[in-house]
């Protein structure tokens, strides 16, 4: 008996449906991975359950947020000369303003699962701009401004700011990792007034012995002053300027942020005036953003410096800049790394990365669970347990 085959066995519409199957683009490859709002559009939000998260412990963690307020007060001029009154000759020398309430956003893969306060509300940032002034050395590189970050930075600024047996060794990776002990004053600001140590007096603090570069971290306004000072002295245009072009426009974000340097701190360039911007609100300034255009700035991180199908900077920028540097195995190119340590935070995966800012104001990419987290005005010293709550919840 002759055998008969599959083929003959089967009729003529399963085999249409076949090839039509095989015809038929597939859209995970023609999509991008996330969803990713239109400039000016409602941003798309899901229920934490149509994406498989547990809408209880959301919920909790919402309210935990909205019940933790940052203790500080809301006229941040107030907070910001408490904050910081230990310091010697501190003043407020660019403009700040009165914050609003806790406000915040959960993103899943580019859809808000919840969201509460006003998250429209333009607010200061502080040092969460010190994770947008790092983006722009990352671009100064893509652009070719700087060959290497290895490279010392007064090969490119060699107005006298790096002059000096040890200033001149500082390299730009040394500015962006906070480990460059750099010496000297800015705008009216000394290094060494800047968070002094908890002992000593101002001599002690004055002519402390210089560390060298690369070998001990220390967080200092002063000196993320002079990175953003040499990065307009290398793309030679303001550095808002450079961030909207690049970045902020390409993801869609509004028209209300602005990011502002000192009423000392303007330069002139190539015959124009122009304002180095401040790393940070310490003495005033830095990033005024709202919580949405910060939400934007993390998913294009989370989506490895992809907006939709633009590539706006070179993804290997986020692994170096979320690398542990030898001085801090917790702090990168200007953001935080969850890594064992006084600042790691348990139950939340290493691989977490976060910008950081007074008042309990954070910006939280977590690439393992397609997450972005934005917090304004939580105390503090409750985010790890408010990530770790959205973690659970993500998790079951």
């Amino acid at each position: 008996m002759k055998a008969t085959t599959i083929s003959a066995r089967m009729p003529l519409g399963f085999w249409i449906l076949v090839l039509s199957y095989l015809l038929t683009p597939i859209s995970l490859n023609s999509q991008p991975s996330f969803y990713f709002p239109e400039k000016g559009a409602a941003w798309e939000e899901h229920s934490p359950a149509a994406l498989g998260i547990d809408e209880t412990i959301v919920n909790q963690a919402v309210n935990f947020a909205k019940n933790n307020e940052y203790s500080g007060a809301r006229d941040l001029r107030i907070a910001i000369l408490k904050g910081f009154e230990r310091e010697p000759f501190h003043s407020i020398l660019g403009p700040t303003k009165k914050r609003g309430g806790p406000a915040g956003m959960i993103i899943k893969n580019g859809y808000v699962v919840a969201k509460w306060g006003d998250t429209k509300r333009v607010d200061m940032t502080f040092s969460v701009t010190k994770s947008y002034l790092s983006t722009v050395a990352g671009l100064a590189i893509d652009h070719g401004l700087i060959n290497s970050l290895e490279e010392t930075t007064g090969q490119s600024v060699w107005d006298g700011i790096f002059d000096g047996a040890h200033n001149s060794k500082i390299s730009w990776q040394h500015l962006l990792t906070q480990s460059s002990d750099w010496s000297g004053t800015l705008w009216g600001g000394h290094d060494w007034a800047d968070r002094p140590p908890g002992g000593g007096s101002l001599d002690d603090w004055k002519f402390r012995e210089l560390r060298e570069p690369g070998t001990r971290f220390e967080y200092n306004d002063v000196r993320v002053n002079v990175l953003a000072y040499s990065l307009l002295q290398v793309w030679r245009k303001p550095l808002a300027q450079v961030l909207k072009e690049n970045i902020m426009d390409p993801i869609g974000a509004s028209s209300t942020w602005r990011w502002y340097g000192y009423d000392n701190s303007w330069v002139e360039l190539d015959g124009q005036k122009m304002q180095s911007v401040s790393g940070g609100g310490h003495s005033g300034g830095g990033i005024f953003i709202s919580t949405e255009d910060h939400a934007r700035f993390g998913l294009l991180f989370l989506n490895k410096g992809k907006w939709k199908d633009r590539q706006l900077f070179d993804p290997s920028w986020i692994d170096q800049a979320t690398t542990p540097s030898p001085a801090n195995r917790s702090y990168g190119y200007m953001w935080w790394l969850n890594q064992p340590g006084k600042r790691h935070w348990e139950g939340v995966p290493e691989s977490v990365y976060y910008a950081a800012g007074f008042g309990g104001n954070f910006i939280v990419v977590d690439e393992e669970h397609d997450l972005v987290i934005v917090t304004r005005w939580l105390e503090p010293s409750k985010i790890g347990e408010m990530v770790r709550m959205v973690i659970e919840a993500v998790g079951k």
